[in-house]
């Protein structure tokens, strides 16, 4: 059986949701009440964001890249990143990874697809909801884009001040809020 490695911390809560949805699914598809292998690198969510902040997305990008190596060392055939935000870079991290990378934008866009679904709503950081990775995958099947103007702000989607901290600077601009829907 092939290893999966993830990336996580960076959104802790992901992490967690990935880690309990892969051993339901695991344990559904098996029927044995065994339990799967998989690798978890849990990175210090600090250690990136500011990256993320700066807009340094070649800092985002090799930082994200080691981390990846470090599960590929102990025996990850392939990994994922559990959080949304880092996938701002996820192609050129993929192209300097020694390992397959699954993306979970691609793989909600193929979910999506399967149902039929034209209309899909995303919560996440400001760097999510303005970012271009999600609309750009999206559109290749139809997926609407729906930008909203800042008069719903925090009605609609989950504030992370852990990486939204810019965004709660009062003396920054503030782009309209944007999600897929």
């Amino acid at each position: 059986m092939r290893t999966l490695g993830i990336i996580g911390g960076l959104g802790p809560e992901s992490t967690i949701d990935y880690y309990q949805t892969i051993i339901a699914l695991y344990q559904e598809r098996t029927g044995d009440g065994s339990y799967p292998q998989f690798l978890i690198n849990s990175v210090d969510l600090n250690k990136v964001r500011e990256f993320v902040i700066a807009n340094d997305l070649q800092r985002l990008t090799g930082t994200i890249v080691e981390e990846i190596e470090k599960l590929a060392r102990a025996g990850a055939d392939f990994g994922l990143i559990a959080a949304n935000t880092p996938h701002l870079t996820f192609d050129q991290i993929a192209e300097r990874s020694s390992i397959p990378l699954i993306s979970i934008v691609e793989a909600t866009c193929a979910a999506a697809k399967v149902r039929k679904l034209k209309k899909l709503v995303l919560f996440g950081t400001k760097f999510t909801m303005t970012g271009e990775f999600f609309p750009k995958v999206f559109s290749r099947e139809g997926i609407a884009r729906d930008c909203r103007s800042n008069e719903n702000e925090g009605r609609h989607r989950r504030r992370d001040p852990r990486w939204d901290r810019a965004a709660l600077d009062p003396a920054r601009t503030r782009p309209p809020r944007c999600s897929v829907s």
